[in-house]
């Protein structure tokens, strides 16, 4: 049975909508809801990632006894998707388009691939694996539901 996939990926989706209501105020230079909902973006994508850091990775390394691996290109990608966060929030303060623009192009991108292998590949590598995947996906939607 598959939970874990399901609710982190409809969680991307989310963010991605966040992300994109943000990207839509920039261009229309409304710099004061721009950064109200940067803001909205960068608590969910938080919540996302400490949902996975704190529950989902450990999970998956303890039942495949791997420390490394998958897991620790998702975390030095969450990494670099926090700096974009950053240039994301110095370009608002700034109003700068082309500041924000040029980051996020970038992050829209990299969001794109990473959302990706986690839904292509480590998602279903959690569900396949993962035996208390239901108790899990209850946590990590306390993580990640409080943010939707």
């Amino acid at each position: 049975m598959s939970t874990i996939n399901p609710l982190m990926a409809s969680h991307h989706k989310h963010c991605d909508q966040l992300f994109a209501d943000a990207e839509h105020a920039a261009s229309e230079n409304d710099w004061n809801a721009c950064k109200l909902l940067l803001e909205r973006f960068t608590a969910a994508m938080d919540a996302h990632f400490r949902a996975e850091e704190e529950l989902l990775f450990p999970a998956f390394e303890q039942i495949t006894d791997t420390r490394g691996g998958p897991t620790e290109v998702m975390r030095g990608e969450h990494a670099q998707m926090r700096e974009l966060f950053a240039s994301l929030t110095a370009a608002v303060a700034a109003a700068s388009d082309a500041d924000f623009f040029g980051a996020s192009d970038t992050l829209a991108v990299f969001m794109e691939q990473h959302n990706r292998k986690e839904e292509g590949i480590l998602y279903p590598m959690c569900d396949d694996r993962i035996t208390d995947r239901e108790q899990l996906a209850e946590r990590l939607h306390r993580l990640v539901g409080a943010s939707a």
